[in-house]
């Protein structure tokens, strides 16, 4: 707390702090409490401080300055702090933002996912889900749609619980018949995308023909060359004639040529063995891959339909559920709200605005 301060004074004694700081701060030892760095210099006894407390961050640290007399002592807390640290989600939303979510979602029995036409309407519907996500996990997910309830969860034994053995079934055929985009863009978990946001995500995550020689990894370039001379492969037949044979090698490089929208599975097939048949994104969504979308666009849109199932958004929810950045996902968030579309309710959370 400031008493008596003098307007010079104030300014030399943060000069003074900022500059010590700079100096020692990254190699004077801790001398009270691990983790904490206590300081100290004097200042010229004609400039008069009185008794002054300034809490501050400076490079990602945390600490104080206090001056008493002509001695300047600063306490640095060497761990990482976050000034703007994105809050954990709340285990409980609004009842009524989970009765919305239920019937967006089809997380209720009588709403439940049970064919592949019902799969690809209800993908069209939130414009964007998880394959095989549970409750553990934010944002829609077909194998919550398929269980009909808010809380399920993957068991770990899939093969023999009927609920994991009808989404697996329900994906495939989905996949097979090409409607709908199915792909890895993050990790790995793969998502399901409707026709009409393909080419917001690609203007987000694509490479044009231009990038790819410097983006892509020469194993990815030598999977992408084979295809787009044998259109479609089996992962054998794939890894035999691009030449990347080592297994671990083979998936990074499907995972990338995934993640930019150049190669995705047509068909998962079970006999003679399992295997995914690979092929071109392109021959399936060729008008939706050439499609221009401006980035703010895309961003925009990407916000829209996940708020239109969510109701409401929390901090660092569509960033989590979507892999864009926290930026990216605010820059779409606060599109919404200039056009009226949403109302920011606190910071990083959004409602939408027909529930107000």
């Amino acid at each position: 707390m400031v008493k008596v301060i003098r307007l010079d004074g104030f300014i030399l004694f943060i000069v003074l702090a900022l500059v010590f700081i700079r100096r020692h701060s990254d190699h004077c030892p801790s001398k009270k409490v691990p983790g904490e760095t206590h300081l100290a210099t004097t200042v010229p006894s004609s400039v008069d401080l009185a008794e002054t407390e300034l809490a501050f961050i400076y490079r990602g640290m945390k600490g104080s300055m206090t001056c008493r007399g002509s001695v300047l002592q600063v306490s640095l807390i060497e761990r990482p702090v976050q000034s703007d640290r994105i809050t954990a989600m709340p285990v409980n939303l609004p009842e009524e933002i989970e009765n919305y979510r239920d019937r967006c979602w089809c997380r209720e029995s009588e709403l439940r996912v049970e064919e592949p036409l019902a799969a690809e309407r209800f993908i069209d519907r939130v414009g964007f889900c998880s394959a095989l996500t549970d409750a553990r996990r934010p944002g829609p997910s077909l194998y919550i749609a398929v269980c009909g309830r808010r809380d399920a969860h993957m068991p770990r034994n899939v093969q023999k619980d009927p609920e994991s053995s009808l989404t697996w079934t329900i994906k495939d055929e989905v996949v097979r018949r090409g409607r709908v985009y199915y792909g890895k863009l993050r990790g790995n978990r793969s998502i399901f995308i409707t026709r009409r946001l393909v080419p917001h995500f690609n203007a987000l995550c694509g490479l044009t023909h231009r990038q790819e020689r410097t983006l892509l990894s020469q194993s990815a370039q030598n999977i992408l060359s084979v295809l787009r001379k044998e259109w479609e492969m089996a992962t054998g037949d794939l890894r035999s004639a691009s030449g990347v044979t080592e297994r671990s090698a083979f998936t990074k490089a499907i995972d990338e040529l995934q993640r930019v929208f150049k190669v995705i599975p047509g068909e998962i097939v079970y006999q003679p063995k399992f295997s995914y048949i690979w092929t071109l994104a392109e021959g399936r969504f060729q008008d939706e891959l050439s499609t221009a979308i401006r980035r703010e666009d895309a961003l925009k849109e990407l916000a829209r339909a996940y708020l239109s199932g969510a109701g409401m958004t929390w901090r660092g929810e569509l960033a989590r559920v979507t892999g864009l950045t926290n930026p990216d996902a605010g820059t779409g968030n606060w599109a919404l709200v200039d056009e009226g579309f949403a109302s920011r309710v606190a910071p990083g959370v959004y409602r939408l605005k027909d529930l107000d």
